[in-house]
């Protein structure tokens, strides 16, 4: 059966990946805050007519760009974020034979759990 992912990492590579995967997602966490901020603002401006241009655009521009930056980095190494909120990450492994997933939640302090690739969090076991 062929496999799904390039990349496949063992409990330990996932775990040294866990202190900048953290720093990533609240990064993330931070420039989503913003995008959000500011498209609450631009909706108001959206009127027939309105011009749209300056520095409210410009700092939209930036935290979009900031945001799909650290979603790249993710998904460069093929590690499945899940959910921003919990910081629910799925790294692709193979265990016995079988690609799985590693699954880590942000408030877990070790990688503790896999789940086939189609059963998701509720099928999580742990290694």
């Amino acid at each position: 059966m062929p496999l799904q992912f390039n990349i496949h990492y063992s409990r330990e590579q996932a775990r040294a990946l866990l202190p900048q995967i953290r720093n990533w997602l609240d990064k993330l966490r931070g420039h989503l805050a913003e995008v959000a901020k500011y498209e609450k603002r631009l909706v108001g401006l959206l009127a027939p007519g309105q011009d749209l241009g300056g520095d409210l655009v410009n700092r939209w521009v930036r935290a979009v760009v900031a945001a799909e930056q650290i979603f790249g980095e993710f998904s460069q190494r093929e590690i499945q974020l899940k959910d921003v909120d919990r910081g629910l990450i799925d790294f692709p492994a193979v265990i016995g034979g079988r690609e799985v997933f590693l699954c880590w939640e942000q408030d877990e302090e070790d990688v503790e759990y896999w789940h086939d690739l189609d059963t998701g969090y509720a099928g999580r076991e742990p290694l």
